[in-house]
């Protein structure tokens, strides 16, 4: 069991490591390496011991289970839920992916839809995919409902970029305010459904989605010039009417980017040597670990042994037997 973790924990850290040499191009754009924001990022069990999260409210209809997901609304008519981060994020150039999940019985109509915001006010309950309608900043909407007959398909990723004062064309699907949008089927497939969103200051917003295959990323749009409010709060929002669906939040990663230099642009040419030693210092990286993690299963091991030496070396007398509380699959909280 211990190698078996010893082996896992390498093959994560290297990974990690590789992958961080692995630059990703957004447009004319090289992200060298990136941050991850603990403040805007969220997993499973998702609450502390007191059944809080220091960094997220959760709100309407939506509870955690702390196994599997923040489900938003469940496959119920008239149901809303929120979920938002408390404080805004900073970083000027960021990206955020989102594990989400669609889904609800095959056999009726579905709908309304899944929507992440990236806005200057936060969690106001309102008409749009259960947040505010009005609001300023950007709505990427997860629509699985079609309000009527259009030229493309659903389900559809939808953007709009809000100036605080032009209602969402709610009848038409968003037509009148899409500046960016694509098709793809992410409701109730047996892939990971996430998406990706990169976002760098000079205007530049890249979104891509997760639905096809596995590590299979499907472009949906890239625009420029968009501008977002300075510091945006991040939240979700999900709302059901006639209509209904499971929409459940699985994990939420925010990483602030770091781009390289304008003196260094894609595709320079690097110096002589320079990937050499790019490899020496991940080598060193991973030696490094295996050394630490081997000294820590040197010293666990050390210390069981010297343990059972101490504890036969006593007498024993007779005992009084315990039994233990068993844990369920997973705590179940309603906010």
């Amino acid at each position: 069991m211990v190698k078996s973790y010893l082996f896992w924990c390498l093959a994560l850290f290297t990974s990690a490591v590789l992958a961080s040499g692995d630059l990703t191009r957004i447009g004319n754009r090289t992200i060298e390496r990136t941050v991850q924001l603990r403040t805007h990022s969220l997993y499973a069990p998702y609450v502390d011991q007191d059944l809080q999260n220091r960094w997220w409210d959760f709100g309407g209809d939506a509870y955690v289970n702390t196994a599997k997901h923040i489900r938003l609304t469940r496959d119920r008519p008239s149901e809303m839920g929120w979920l938002w981060s408390r404080l805004p994020i900073t970083s000027i150039n960021f990206a955020i992916e989102i594990e989400f999940r669609i889904s609800g019985a095959p056999n009726h109509l579905y709908g309304d839809g899944l929507a992440i915001w990236l806005t200057k006010g936060r969690a106001t309950p309102g008409p749009v995919f259960g947040s505010m309608d009005n609001f300023e900043g950007l709505g990427i909407f997860l629509d699985t409902y079609s309000n009527g007959r259009h030229p493309y398909s659903f389900p559809r990723v939808v953007a709009m970029l809000g100036d605080g004062k032009t209602s969402y064309d709610l009848g038409n699907d968003g037509d009148a305010n899409a500046i960016g949008s694509c098709s793809a089927f992410f409701r109730r497939t047996n892939i990971a459904t996430k998406l990706k969103i990169t976002y760098l200051r000079d205007g530049l917003l890249d979104v891509k989605i997760h639905y096809k295959a596995w590590d299979d990323w499907t472009p949906c749009f890239t625009l420029r010039n968009v501008s977002l409010p300075e510091a945006p709060f991040l939240g979700f929002s999900a709302l059901t009417g006639d209509v209904s669906d499971e929409h459940d939040i699985i994990s939420v990663t925010t990483y602030s980017a770091i781009l390289s230099s304008t003196n260094n642009p894609r595709g320079k040419i690097q110096p002589e040597g320079s990937g050499y030693s790019g490899w020496f210092w991940t080598l060193a990286k991973i030696v490094f670990f295996i050394g630490a993690v081997a000294g820590a299963l040197y010293g666990y091991k050390t210390y069981t042994l010297r343990s059972a030496h101490n504890f036969n070396s006593y007498p024993r007398s007779p005992g009084i037997g315990g039994t233990g509380l068993g844990g369920g699959g997973f705590y179940e909280k309603r906010f």
